[in-house]
């Protein structure tokens, strides 16, 4: 166990000893450096992890504070087997029609948010000039480019505009990084479980399988080694920070062993960072493009979970597959709507986004709190409920679900949610359903989630 972990166990003990209350304020990063004979990024992380947990919070310009007591509840199982090449069952649909609270991973934006997006979009529609008569820069407006550049340089994420491609949203830039450095017929290697947009896009493009399975701090990567080893993965693609549907978020550790993986054996790895932003905890995780040496991690990302969805803007940074994928997307795109990213880069450029970003992520911490504390409260203690560090979506186990019985009661009362067999090619999560908390238990919210409890605590033959 690495020394951050060590210690914040250290720390997780004595508070549920009582040995640390709730509201005690806890030791400054540089007292506990010194405390403990540690680096200071060795004390950053163990906040950051004791954070994500919900055991602490900040206070800004105060320091860190124990955070009130949750509920207890058990973690969903993390399935473990060998992995084997696979493909998308085609009679399984996983695209659902419904737009539910709990369905599309998704959230609301707050009064001040909307207010300074309508004053942006007004900004650059008076500098449009005559451009609003031209299409769009294929690669991207520069103004965003610069402004993506510029904002996460403040997180040590450094490349240059002239890398990247701005797209029609995070799904459309992985895409074409498909198109970009794979065929079809090709083996893809994806977390298991995977997101069900990747694994319906896989199948579109006639690609196969190989599941690679969830580790506490992100996935077997012994496993991908192998295949990768024996040439029997062709690309990957990995959610690495809060990963849809667990919430796990891939270690730094992890995160550079897979960049080495993809420069040693040379294979592409498109790396979908759509939650990269979205960590409870103050501070925001490198991607594994971080330690890409080679370029062969293909960096996805977009303003759909952090921003808005309707805006269909995201961007890639594909390394030395650049020519091709610029090419791919020029193939299938004009570009993104002008307007749209002239916005968003005046809402960066003032600093609104950052603003943005930190009352979400705040947000967001409170309303895991929500679900967690309601859920515990009303389904029986044998229902095991993820802890994610990150994103907006909540892992669920059922022990003994009617998985049949339960599929066709959520179909018949239009009850959006994700069943947790979308997650994958193959019979392992059947038990599992992922729901979205980006909303408020109440109204719509509420009367899902109590119709929900009802169909779990019937078809889990629990009490």
């Amino acid at each position: 166990m690495s020394i951050y972990r060590q210690l914040a166990e250290q720390f997780i003990e004595e508070i549920e000893s009582g040995k640390r209350t709730e509201g005690r304020k806890m030791p400054s990063l540089r007292q506990l450096a010194k405390q403990q004979s540690v680096s200071m990024s060795t004390v950053v992380s163990c906040y950051q992890e004791l954070e994500s947990q919900g055991w602490i919070h900040a206070r800004p310009q105060a320091g860190y504070y124990v955070s009130p007591r949750q509920p207890s509840h058990l973690t969903p199982d993390l399935v473990q087997f060998v992995s084997k090449v696979s493909h998308v069952k085609k009679s399984v649909p996983t695209h659902n029609a419904l737009n539910g609270p709990l369905g599309v991973s998704s959230t609301a934006n707050d009064e001040q948010s909307i207010t300074e997006l309508e004053r942006s979009f007004r900004r650059s529609l008076r500098r449009m000039g005559d451009r609003i008569n031209h299409y769009p820069n294929i690669q991207g407006e520069p103004s965003l480019r610069d402004a993506l550049v510029g904002h996460f340089a403040k997180f040590d994420h450094h490349f240059s505009s002239d890398e990247l491609v701005i797209t029609a949203g995070c799904m459309s830039a992985i895409k074409a990084a498909l198109e970009s450095c794979s065929e079809e017929g090709d083996t893809i290697a994806i977390s298991s479980p995977c997101f069900n947009g990747i694994i319906e896009l896989l199948g579109q493009m006639s690609r196969k399988i190989i599941e690679i399975p969830s580790l506490d701090d992100g996935v077997d990567l012994e496993q991908l080694e192998n295949h990768l080893k024996h040439q029997r993965v062709d690309a990957a693609i990995f959610c690495t920070s809060h990963m849809n549907p667990q919430g796990i978020n891939m270690s730094a550790n992890q995160k550079q062993k897979l960049a080495q993986l993809a420069n040693q054996y040379q294979v592409p790895v498109i790396e979908d960072d759509v939650y990269l932003e979205l960590s409870y905890s103050s501070h925001t995780p490198l991607p594994a493009k971080y330690y890409d040496k080679g370029g062969y991690v293909l960096w996805c990302g977009s303003v759909s979970k952090s921003l808005s969805p309707s805006y269909r803007l995201g961007w890639c940074l594909p390394g030395r597959y650049f020519e091709q994928y610029k090419t791919q997307f020029a193939a299938a795109s004009y570009g993104v709507a002008l307007p749209t990213q002239l916005a968003v880069a005046d809402f960066i450029e003032s600093g609104q986004y950052a603003k943005h970003v930190k009352r979400r992520r705040n947000q967001l911490l409170t309303l895991r709190q929500e679900y967690l504390t309601y859920l515990t409260h009303k389904l029986p203690k044998q229902i095991k409920l993820s802890n994610p560090q990150g994103g907006m979506v909540l892992w669920i186990q059922i022990p003994h679900l009617d998985h049949n019985a339960f599929a066709e009661q959520v179909d018949k009362l239009q009850l959006d949610i994700r069943l947790g067999s979308l997650f994958s090619t193959l019979d392992l999560y059947t038990d599992c359903i992922r729901v979205n908390m980006g909303f408020p238990i109440q109204g719509k919210a509420k009367q899902d989630l109590d119709t929900l409890i009802a169909l779990i605590i019937s078809n889990s033959k629990l009490n």
